[in-house]
């Protein structure tokens, strides 16, 4: 679909689709990538796919900018009942509980909703560009799509304290050294680390990622581990997988 006055940048969300994971770009480069309930809406209808054929989801942005937050214009005329039905909160907590895992391959701005959208991603790689954090309490409001309970989860609670009360952005440096990315690629070569991190977790067995991934976001351990590995100690792509380790062990 080309451009219109609906959406000035064209489709909002480009979405690449292959065998094993889906690269969903977000694409609204006139408003730094805004999440609006348009974006939130087609965000949707890509979970509803993935939960029914789980893959691999690769999160970018178009433009230079991961995503610059929630649509302010649409942000301020939001009422109480707006914020009790968890638009963006929502929406994000599918993207966590997805099947597979997802990267988020950030570049430039990734603020606010944008940033808590990235929160919700299994994996964080970022470029030197990048600056995150969640300035809300400037806004007269506060981080209430995932960043009051992942933040602390992800670098503790007194630096999630102080990125929430201050508003402060961090830098690609920053971000790295807490925790928010786990590495920091140069901008031409993002979405290539992108793929190679899928191509690494691709290359192991999808029902043993899955189960991992549920078993990382539980609190009943140890015995929804136990219970996920008694499926896998029955799968014959176990036994295919061990079977060929110890044979090439023994070449």
């Amino acid at each position: 679909m080309g451009k219109d006055a609906t959406h000035p940048g064209g489709e909002p969300l480009l979405i690449e689709r292959r065998d094993d994971r889906v690269v969903a770009t977000l694409n609204r480069p006139h408003v730094r990538n805004a999440i609006d309930q348009d974006l939130v809406d087609r965000l949707h209808a890509l979970c509803a796919e993935l939960e029914a054929s789980p893959r691999l989801l690769i999160l970018t942005g178009a433009g230079g900018v991961f995503a610059s937050g929630a649509d302010i214009a649409q942000l301020r005329e939001r009422r109480a009942a707006d914020a009790r039905a968890g638009i963006n909160t929502r929406v994000f907590q599918r993207v966590r509980e997805l099947p597979m895992p997802v990267i988020a391959a950030i570049d430039g701005y990734a603020l606010g909703g944008g940033a808590e959208l990235a929160y919700a991603a299994d994996l964080r790689i970022g470029t030197p560009g990048v600056k995150i954090g969640n300035p809300e309490t400037g806004l007269g409001i506060l981080a209430a799509a995932g960043a009051t309970w992942r933040l602390p989860e992800l670098v503790g609670e007194a630096r999630a304290a102080e990125l929430l009360y201050t508003g402060r952005i961090l830098n690609a440096d920053e971000a790295l050294a807490w925790g928010l990315l786990s590495a920091v690629h140069p901008a031409d070569g993002l979405m290539d680390a992108a793929h190679a991190l899928a191509d690494r977790i691709a290359a192991n067995d999808p029902l043993a990622v899955r189960h991992t991934k549920t078993a990382l976001r539980s609190t009943a351990h140890p015995d929804i581990d136990l219970e996920l590995q008694a499926e896998l100690f029955e799968s014959p792509e176990k036994t295919r997988r061990m079977t060929a380790f110890l044979e090439r062990r023994t070449r």
